[in-house]
């Protein structure tokens, strides 16, 4: 008994992580995609009427987009200035806190046909031409094109796209490959339905659709978040957000990554056990061949409270730093 109570103490309760926002069931049933700024304001994106809508954190209404073609949100985590991009419309808008539109750009007088664009900053753009192949860094504030580069990629399934200290990032549903500008490949990995890129200071992030993937150099793709029942997943600086059967979740990053603390401090002391109860066996077997004493269960038992409490007050300690 002793034993089981020790396992206990790792169990974390994954629903005491949670908390459910007050965000009417009908304003997401039909959301396409979800986003959440650092302020924690929600954004919704539908499919049916284009529309995209932002909430702040208790379900009230900033402001709305009627939108006449698909756009695609870049990103969110600076409110006063939202990046959108239409492939259809072949252009970009930004708009403000309140949804209303401050910038368009228009593509098609300048340029062949765009598939992807990436807002770099609040002057520069990074533009994927279909037509000629090429990747172009292009200032939108002068209306001059900085650079051209070489990039005969495939488009095929091109979800997202950017582009971080002469690196390029590409997002498909299946894989994220990297570049450098001399369009040769540094890496390449599969992914779940990948949507989109979001970058917290040189961290990269894969969004999908129900679980969050951390690129680390050298190392590939970590998972740091997964929701195998989610309809959308997103994140902000401070949480995790899920949306499952039209309800949408928060969980704290903190209590996120103290859970996955305590299942590896579980699959430990599932280690240990088996590696407790192989020795008995072995000299259970030794014993009947005679000459050697029979260790006890008890004496068993006693190793392996004697372990684990080493391993709880490990446990604690990474918790308490």
């Amino acid at each position: 008994m002793k034993v089981i109570y020790l396992i206990s103490l790792f169990i974390f309760c994954t629903s005491a992580a949670q908390n459910i926002l007050p965000l009417d069931t009908l304003k997401l049933k039909e959301a396409k995609d979800m986003l959440a700024d650092d302020y924690g304001n929600l954004y919704i994106y539908k499919n049916k009427d284009f529309s995209f809508t932002k909430y702040d954190s208790l379900g009230k209404q900033i402001g709305k987009m009627m939108l006449t073609v698909p756009y695609k949100v870049q990103t969110v985590q600076n409110p006063l200035n939202v990046p959108l991009f239409s492939e259809n419309a072949q252009e970009m808008k930004f708009v403000d806190q309140n949804m209303n539109e401050i910038q368009r750009i228009d593509f098609k007088q300048k340029f062949g046909f765009i598939r992807m664009a990436y807002a770099e900053d609040l002057q520069q753009l990074w533009l994927l031409d279909d037509s000629t192949k090429r990747l172009i860094q292009y200032n939108f504030r002068n209306d001059t094109t900085i650079n051209s580069f070489p990039f005969d990629i495939s488009f095929e399934d091109l979800m997202d796209l950017l582009v971080y200290e002469t690196k390029v990032y590409i997002l498909t549903k299946k894989h994220i490959r990297i570049y450098n500008l001399k369009f040769e490949k540094l890496f390449e990995a599969p992914v779940d339905n990948g949507k989109r890129f979001r970058r917290e200071n040189d961290n990269i992030l894969v969004v999908g659709n129900n679980s969050i993937l951390k690129y680390v150099p050298e190392k590939g793709m970590s998972v740091i978040f997964d929701a195998p029942d989610a309809q959308i997943v997103d994140k902000n600086i401070l949480s995790y957000f899920e949306i499952k059967g039209n309800k949408l979740y928060l969980y704290s990053l903190e209590k996120v990554k103290k859970a996955r603390q305590q299942k590896q401090q579980e699959a430990e002391l599932q280690s240990i056990e088996q590696s407790a109860g192989k020795p008995a066996e072995n000299t259970e077997a030794k014993s009947n061949g005679g000459g050697t004493e029979k260790k006890t269960p008890e004496n068993t038992l006693e190793k392996l409270v004697e372990e684990t409490s080493e391993v709880q007050a490990a446990g604690l300690e990474k918790l308490i730093n």
